[in-house]
This record gives C-alpha cells, sequence and structure tokens, in this order.
C-alpha cells in the first residue's frame, strides 16, 4: 500500500464507530484533506468533557459551532457560553459559499444549510431569559467558596443559613441576607447571642464587604426570583432537535466573579437535580464555555477545588463540560486531565513562551508517526485542527490533523430584528422574566425591628420599679463551630457530599 492507504486505513481503524457518531472532518496528510478519511466522536464519550483551544482567528469559535448543530441534530441539548456575542447565527441557515463547497467535496460530505432551535438566555439586563437563583439556593457553602471566606466567616455564613431556616426567614436575594448580617450584631445580638453563639461585628463587617464586591459585578441581577429550572435547558423541539441554550455574557466580561458565581451554581444544581445515567449511548446536556480562562481568573484555592472536584464528578450525570480558550494553559492541570476530546487549532510561535508553550501543547497529545505534533502546530490553516478523542471503548483515537467541516447555519450574528425575534416566540420569557420581589427576610426583619423598637418605647415610659434587666451570655455557643464543618450541606449542594470527605 501507498502511504496515503496506509494513513486512510490508520484513520479508518481508529474512528470506526458502531453508534451514533459525529463526524468533525477529514484527516490531512502532508497538509491535504484524504477524502472520506472521517475523524468521528461517538456519542457515547461526549459526556468525558473536551478543550477546544487555538490562537485568535483559528476557527475556535466555528468549531464550537459545528459541535453545537450536530449535537442538537442528534437529540442533545446544549448551552453556550457567550461572550464574544458571536453565537446568535445559529437560529438562522448558512446562506452558503463556493468555498464552503469546496471545503466539503474535499471532505466528502455533503453541506446541508440549516437553522437550529435557538433559546437566548441572560445574567445581565440584556433581552433573553432572565437566569436567576435564590440566596437560599445556592447555599452556604457555595456562597462562602465564592466570598472567599476564612472559617470562622463561613462559620457565620453558616449560622445566618441556619437562623433563617429556624425562624422561616426567605433568604432571596443580597438584600435579605445582608439584612440578617446586620441584624445580629445590631437590634438582633441578643438573641443571636443567646440561641446561636456571639457573633463577631468585624467578621460581619467584612463578609459584608465582600458581598458589596460581589454587588458591584452585578450579582444583584442573579439572585432572586423566579429561580431558573435546569430541567428547561434540556428541552428537545417537534423535529426531536436538542435547543441550543445561549446565554449572552458580552456585557460581563470583566466581571469574572460574576461568571465564576453563576458557573458554580449551575453546575452544583445540575448535579444535585440529574439522576446518574450510567453508560448510555450519548450525555443529557453539553455546555461549552468560551473565554473559560474567565472560570480560572483570580479563583482561589477552594474556589479552584470546588470546579476540579465538579468537573469529576458531574460527567456521570450524562454532562459534557467543553473548554474553549486561547491556550489548553489557560486550563489547570487537574482539569485538562479529565478532558476525551480535544481539538487544537494552531499556536502562533512570536516569543520565547509561545514556544515553551508549544512544546507543553504538543506532548498532551499521542505519538503519531505520521506527524511532528510541534511543526503542526504552527502551520495548521483557518478551520484545520489537530484532534485527539476517545473510541467508544474510552482509548485514545489516532492523532488526525483534521480539515474541519462548515457550520450549517449563519457564520454571523442575528439582525437586531432577527434577535427579537427569537424572544419574541419563547415560551421561557414568559416563564421566567416576571420579576417577583415577595415578602422575605429583609421585610420580616425590618417588621421585627419596627415592632421591638415600640415595646421598648412602651418599656421606657413605664415606672421604673416594673423595669427589669436580663444579662446573656457572651460566651460562644459551640454550634457556631459545629456549624463551620461541611457537615452542614443544603440543596443544591448535595455535589459537595462526597466533595467534602
Amino acid at each position: 500500500m501507498s502511504t496515503k492507504d496506509e494513513f486512510f486505513a490508520h484513520i479508518e481503524k481508529g474512528y470506526a464507530t458502531k453508534g451514533d457518531s459525529i463526524i468533525m472532518g477529514a484527516a490531512m496528510l502532508n497538509g491535504e484533506a484524504v477524502s472520506n478519511a472521517l475523524v468521528k466522536v461517538p456519542l457515547k464519550t461526549l459526556n468525558r468533557h473536551g478543550l477546544i483551544a487555538g490562537a485568535t482567528g483559528t476557527g475556535k469559535t466555528k468549531t464550537l459551532q459545528v459541535l453545537a448543530e450536530n449535537l442538537s441534530d442528534k437529540g442533545i441539548p446544549v448551552l453556550l457560553m457567550d461572550l464574544k456575542g458571536d453565537l446568535s447565527g445559529l437560529a438562522q441557515p448558512s446562506p452558503g459559499h463556493p468555498k464552503i463547497d469546496e471545503r466539503h467535496a474535499k471532505i466528502g460530505i455533503p453541506f446541508d444549510a440549516k437553522s437550529f432551535p435557538v433559546e437566548i438566555l441572560s445574567l445581565s439586563e440584556q433581552d433573553g431569559v432572565k437566569l436567576r437563583a435564590t440566596v437560599s439556593e445556592f447555599g452556604p457553602t457555595l456562597l462562602s467558596r465564592i466570598l472567599d471566606l476564612s472559617e470562622t466567616q463561613e462559620g457565620i455564613v453558616a449560622v445566618v443559613f441556619k437562623y433563617c431556616d429556624d425562624n422561616k426567614l426567605p433568604l432571596l436575594d443580597l438584600k435579605d441576607f445582608k439584612k440578617v448580617l446586620q441584624y445580629a450584631t445590631g437590634a438582633g445580638k441578643k438573641e443571636f447571642t443567646k440561641d446561636y453563639g456571639r457573633i463577631s461585628t468585624s467578621s460581619t463587617g467584612a463578609i459584608l464587604r465582600k458581598i458589596i464586591e460581589l454587588e458591584q459585578q452585578g450579582a444583584d441581577l442573579f439572585f432572586g426570583e423566579k429561580s431558573f429550572d435546569v430541567d428547561d435547558l434540556t428541552r428537545i423541539d417537534e423535529k426531536g432537535r436538542g435547543y441550543i441554550n445561549i446565554l449572552r455574557l458580552t456585557d460581563i466580561q470583566d466581571r469574572p466573579k460574576l461568571f465564576s458565581t453563576f458557573m458554580l451554581s449551575l453546575l452544583a444544581e445540575i448535579y444535585a437535580t440529574f439522576p446518574e445515567q450510567g453508560d448510555s449511548d450519548k450525555p443529557e446536556l453539553i455546555l461549552f464555555i468560551d473565554e473559560a480562562h474567565l472560570i480560572f481568573k483570580e479563583a482561589s484555592k477552594a474556589l479552584m477545588d470546588q470546579i476540579e472536584s465538579i468537573v469529576k464528578l458531574i460527567r456521570s450525570k450524562g454532562i459534557g463540560l467543553y473548554f474553549v480558550t486561547q491556550n489548553p494553559t489557560d486550563v489547570p492541570n487537574e482539569v485538562l486531565a479529565q478532558l476525551g476530546l480535544k481539538v487544537q487549532h494552531a499556536l502562533r510561535a512570536f516569543t520565547a513562551r509561545d514556544r515553551k508553550a508549544i512544546k507543553l501543547t504538543a506532548e498532551n497529545y499521542p505519538i503519531s508517526a505520521y506527524y511532528d505534533t510541534k511543526e503542526v502546530l504552527t502551520s495548521l490553516g483557518i478551520g484545520e485542527a489537530l484532534i485527539s478523542a476517545l473510541d467508544e471503548k474510552g482509548r485514545p483515537t489516532p492523532l488526525a490533523a483534521t480539515l474541519l467541516r462548515a457550520p450549517m447555519s449563519r457564520m454571523d450574528i442575528l439582525t437586531q430584528k432577527e434577535l427579537d425575534q427569537v424572544i419574541e416566540n419563547s415560551g421561557l420569557v414568559k416563564k421566567y422574566n416576571e420579576t417577583i420581589d415577595r415578602e422575605s427576610a429583609y421585610e420580616l426583619l425590618n417588621e421585627k425591628i419596627e415592632k421591638a423598637e415600640k415595646e421598648a418605647e412602651k418599656e421606657r415610659e413605664a415606672p421604673k420599679s416594673r423595669r427589669t434587666s436580663t444579662r446573656s451570655s457572651t460566651r460562644q455557643n459551640p454550634l457556631v463551630k459545629v456549624l463551620t464543618s461541611a457537615t452542614f450541606i443544603r440543596g443544591v449542594l448535595g455535589v459537595l457530599k462526597k466533595v467534602m470527605r
């Protein structure tokens, strides 16, 4: 056999699948696509997570678009984190182009232009389905991780949640949580000291400052009602296609704490809600996290541990996480080691640091008799990538420099009129976009304080002989210490029962 025939047989054998799969494109040899040497990813391995990396302008976003389209066509719902605002075109078919036809002729598969069912979501004031969660659902442990609190401060947060549970005070938004903290060292100091132990004003002050910092990044829009039901991410349309949920994040690129807050709460909620899937033929939901470095940027060690643990555990629920970033080094090694599919677009070697990064990246891929990986990494063209996946038995597939297929939907954003139409046709907008501000801890404590002030006024007006004084012990109640442990776990943080053992 010629080298080309040997290579074709090598790819055909390495990427053979018995079950359903996604075709990424055709493998290339010496810079040229080998027609019908198809690079395929089995659906059953897509919950093993993945990475799409490469320099700016090499085609990462289009690769994400191709994967999202093909997942939708296979009945698998998708959630896309759209930080650059360039993914809404999935809702409209591609207008086509001679270069697209030429590319697909080289690959050996037909091109089929089509649109996909799209839902536009928002964390901020942008139009779309509003994503919210209550502080109570978020839970004390995760809230403490996000705020990067000390052990003592974590204990205070746990006590606040316990107090609100005991006194039926709903913690819906950050306004509620701040009010309870202020009450604990103000009007309610005696009550807290008696039943829950002494709480330091310096500690509550530090917690309040960190909450204000979170609010400044826009978290006050995220915390509240109506809470988003993660089951609504798994909808299928009347044609059996999975919905592509596009979360528009263009206005929070410079607010990494809000982004990581949302991501961790979402993953924790999904883990707590979704049933164990076992060895199924396809995943339940795939999440693509664009500009993934924002999740890891300025994250504390506790927060990093949380992320790593969730990545390891969540695939058992049939959830796949795909990180999209410029360089694989943006992703921590502990997370990188969990990723089954790697799509590596071209890297640029402008500096000694770049060359070192390319060397490290090359070492993360299987050795190939057909490629000098370091050389290929710098010579790939737009819409070309090195791919390493897992076969149906979980084994790494042969490394393949791949000419990637073109997106079937529009490779551009929707016009404002088209975007308005998608949002207007959404059933979820009607379900979630009504702001609810029911009576909660803030209002109930204000009523309590007002009542106490009136009683105190009456007491001051009463005869002196009838006045009594009581002393409350300032000794720290053991309950504060007990609640600093990880045994205090709430609804959405069922995941931490395993993580923190």
